[in-house]
């Protein structure tokens, strides 16, 4: 069942003063050029957080050794805990997964301010794929650079189980056009959905991510890697350097 903190939420009538609209459109334009940290880095999903629900509020970011833990987990709004796991082929981070929580859920804990308009997994992948163009231009390999470009990101619907968004899938694939294409798969269940109705607390205000890492992308463009990975959230997942 709904707590009354939630049901108030659904029926509070909009009264958002000038400073915390001015505030959130400021913190709102910082975070649309927020770069992502190496997706090794303790604070990828922290700012993977900020970025997706538009929010400055820091959360205290696990980060898995393991992926029995990272499935398991569940992300909490008060304290603001997320969770991360990075998956490898070989020596190489081939992807960053992450949980976090909605915008909407933040907003009915810290107030109208606390953040703003809920951003998709493939936006973060729009980002990741530019700190890779970025890189190869800037180690003087254009042709790369443009390879890494032309990658296309295919805008995923998200799941709303979490037994869909752990199934395996293929993070990247040679699509009927010729081009190399990058799935962004991910779950999001709304705080305020008819799923909350449903479904225990600490199932809602969640959104999922899987993310091909910077590493990736570059070694797509430069050959080093061809597309057809297919990744895996089982126990025997590397999720460690192999």
């Amino acid at each position: 069942m709904k707590t009354t903190a939630r049901f108030k939420f659904v029926h509070r009538i909009a009264t958002v003063t000038f400073t915390a609209v001015a505030s959130m459109a400021f913190a709102q334009t910082a975070l649309a050029t927020k770069a992502l940290p190496a997706a090794e880095s303790e604070e990828f999903c922290q700012v993977a957080q900020q970025i997706l629900a538009n929010t400055a509020q820091v959360s205290t970011n696990e980060v898995f050794d393991n992926m029995p833990d990272y499935r398991a987990s569940k992300p909490s709004v008060d304290p603001l805990l997320t969770y991360q796991v990075v998956s490898y082929s070989g020596a190489t981070p081939v992807m960053v997964s992450c949980k976090v929580k909605t915008a909407d859920h933040l907003i009915a804990q810290y107030g109208d301010g606390a953040a703003g308009e809920q951003t998709g997994c493939p936006a973060l992948s729009a980002i990741i794929r530019a700190e890779a163009v970025a890189e190869l231009n800037e180690a003087g390999n254009t042709e790369a650079a443009a390879a890494a470009q032309a990658i296309v990101l295919d805008n995923n619907e998200p799941y709303i189980t979490g037994s869909s968004y752990l199934s395996d899938f293929e993070l990247s694939y040679a699509g009927d056009d010729g081009k190399t294409h990058i799935n962004s798969p991910g779950l999001q269940v709304e705080w305020e959905s008819w799923w909350a109705y449903v479904l225990p607390e600490k199932f809602v205000g969640q959104t999922y991510c899987h993310l091909a890492t910077t590493q990736y992308y570059k070694a797509l463009a430069t050959g080093e890697m061809q597309p057809g990975l297919t990744m895996t959230t089982t126990d025997d997942a590397p999720v460690t350097p192999q």
